[in-house]
């Protein structure tokens, strides 16, 4: 190892398990440094600019006070795509981009979209790009998050049409107008927070996080019940869902007179998407 790589390391041994680190390190070095892999990996000595030199001290300051990479970098990688991403905004996961595939491989022909807490825009942003025939509307209750979302609009030339919305709320007309509804909402319970890792916890927004223990199906009934209102004939409802609730929320639909429930399982094997018909 160079120089460089073995500073990262030492500095951050502590606090990132091994093979997560030599991939933090290679992003650091390669991504946000702008060093040549090849040099990396025959362990090269580099010499770092003033410049550079504060850089890396920023990086690995932020870093040790668990503070994602994909904020620090200012974006996340999604379906192909770069997301401007902020402390406002959940970091997009793997499991969310299988959500946008079941959505486009399933209905090819949809004409409107609506994605219920968009966040970053993903989910919406990478619908538009896929189903460019479609037309996609977003809604999320978090201003800074619906700034970041059409940020991300503009620089990655889509048509989404955002809204701040409260679905909690019922304080706006509603009419059949989509062919899908699609919501990753937040679904953690208050109990899990033990097992989330620090660099969700402390950073990530608890607003889009978290349910409470007594009440983890709130935006699913919600969202359930305005499908019935704002699904034409024949539309469908995905979700992305909490592993432990598959079950619960599929019940749920039927008993909202849903039909075709189906609930998904995602890369890991775990129960993660639940899709039903109007």
């Amino acid at each position: 190892m160079n120089r460089i790589s073995t500073r990262i390391r030492q500095s951050l041994r502590d606090i990132y398990p091994p093979e997560e680190l030599k991939a933090l390190t290679m992003m650091i070095c390669c991504d946000m440094l702008g060093f040549d892999p090849l040099d990396i990996y025959l362990g090269k000595d580099m010499i770092l600019s003033e410049c550079k030199e504060r850089e890396l001290e920023n990086i690995i300051f932020r870093l040790q006070k668990n503070e994602p990479i994909q904020y620090i970098r200012g974006f996340a990688e999604f379906g192909g795509r770069k997301f401007k991403v902020a402390p406002g905004v959940l970091i997009p996961r793997p499991e969310t981009a299988e959500l946008v595939d079941w959505v486009v491989n399933e209905n090819p022909g949809a004409h409107h979209l609506l994605d219920i807490g968009t966040g970053s825009g993903c989910i919406a942003i990478s619908l538009d790009k896929k189903l460019p025939d479609a037309d996609v509307e977003a809604w999320d209750i978090s201003e800074e998050a619906l700034a970041i979302a059409r940020t991300n609009n503009e620089e990655l030339e889509s048509r989404v049409l955002f809204r701040q919305r409260d679905v909690l709320s019922d304080d706006w007309e509603k009419t059949p107008s989509f062919d899908v509804i699609v919501s990753n909402p937040p679904y953690v319970t208050e109990a899990e927070k033990d097992e989330m890792e620090a660099n969700v916890l402390d950073w990530e927004p608890a607003l889009a996080l978290f349910v409470p223990d007594d009440d983890p199906l709130r935006f699913y009934r919600r969202i359930a019940a305005l499908g019935r209102e704002l699904l034409l004939p024949e539309g469908k409802l995905y979700f992305e869902i909490n592993r432990a609730f598959g079950r619960e929320i599929a019940y749920m639909l039927e008993m909202n007179q849903y039909r075709g429930v189906r609930v998904i399982k995602d890369i890991f094997g775990k129960d993660r998407i639940v899709t039903a018909n109007r």
